[in-house]
């Protein structure tokens, strides 16, 4: 199959996915049982009945749902988001400046992830039923199961309160000279300035919580890199690399992981995906001012148009994130391009 049509068939699913998304996620932010008005109006104001009239008028909850369905969707084709009803701000300005702080987190997670995942599982499918393989295993488990904030808060007792290795929660530290804001990423702004000491100490306040992270997700790609390899390595292809007198590492390199990467990178996506959406307990505990943060300030306080423009942002990140997965496959895997 030629790649451009491989590549349109799979842009062909996004479109009705994202609208799909956009009604779900309209129905379940309207279906919460509770009233933006008491959650934003002071209990003067409630007592108000014009005021309270005016509230509805402005924020269009006088309409029905279907009206304020189609209006927002007109809005949303513009590239219009809406209005933070917290923060009386664009929610596209808003998520703006709290996305390249997320972005930031969650791609040095992922890489400390993926690393660790994929090393373990190696070294598990190598070793197999090992000490070694069973050590990697329960790390797996523990990784999977243990819940992530209070990997956070352990963190940041042993390694910041009691050791004091790394940073505590925030991006900066107090007197630490914030760079121009290029990118929204505090390393690569501050590389950029050529500030080396800001660099330094934006650094350390990112490694704790990126390893959180990354340890979050590294269970579940040890998991599957030890299966995937483990299957691959019982293959006939496997045995007749060997008996060609290859070397075991040129083997498991050359011949096992390459050929293991399908199942391995579909994870990696799907956990880089998750923490694009917002890890929001992890960034609540540091501090972080991500978008998970918005997204728990904006539940909090009934923000739906904030709420709505969030969820939008996070399904369009899943469906990008497996977009680019599907297109790593049609180079990863020869049937689909033989297909």
């Amino acid at each position: 199959m030629p790649f451009y049509l491989y590549f349109l068939r799979r842009l062909l699913f996004v479109i009705p996915t994202l609208i799909g998304i956009t009604f779900f996620a309209f129905v379940i932010a309207n279906a919460v049982p509770a009233d933006p008005i008491n959650a934003n109006l002071p209990q003067n104001a409630l007592n108000d009945p014009e005021i309270v009239a005016a509230f509805r008028q402005k924020w269009g909850l006088d309409k029905p749902p279907h009206e304020q369905y189609l209006t927002y969707m007109s809005n949303l084709l513009q590239g219009d988001l809406g209005v933070s009803i917290k923060t009386r701000k664009p929610i596209a300005e808003d998520i703006a400046r709290f996305l390249p702080a997320t972005f930031e987190l969650a791609t040095f997670g992922i890489i400390f992830g993926v690393l660790m995942g994929v090393g373990f599982g190696t070294i598990s499918a190598v070793w197999r039923n090992s000490p070694v393989d069973y050590l990697v295993r329960t790390f797996s488990l523990v990784g999977v199961s243990f819940p992530v904030f209070l990997l956070a808060l352990i963190g940041l007792r042993i390694f910041y309160a009691q050791l004091g290795w790394v940073a505590g929660p925030g991006r900066l530290s107090v007197l630490a000279r914030e760079p121009a804001a290029v990118t929204g990423w505090m390393t690569l702004d501050s590389l950029l300035a050529g500030n080396w000491t800001t660099f330094n100490d934006a650094l350390s306040h990112l490694i704790l919580p990126s390893l959180v992270l990354g340890s979050y997700v590294s269970g579940m790609i040890a998991r599957v890199t030890r299966s995937a390899l483990l299957e691959v390595l019982g293959m006939d292809y496997i045995r007749t690399a060997r008996s060609k007198g290859l070397s075991e590492r040129t083997v498991i390199r050359r011949h096992g992981l390459s050929n293991a990467l399908i199942p391995v990178v579909t994870v990696i996506g799907l956990s880089y995906g998750n923490l694009l959406s917002g890890a929001v307990l992890t960034e609540s505990i540091f501090a972080w001012p991500g978008i998970g943060r918005y997204m728990f300030r904006a539940s909090t306080s009934q923000d739906f148009p904030a709420i709505m423009g969030v969820s939008i942002l996070i399904a369009a990140i899943y469906i990008g994130v497996n977009f680019f997965v599907d297109i790593l496959y049609y180079f990863l895997d020869p049937r689909i391009r033989l297909a």
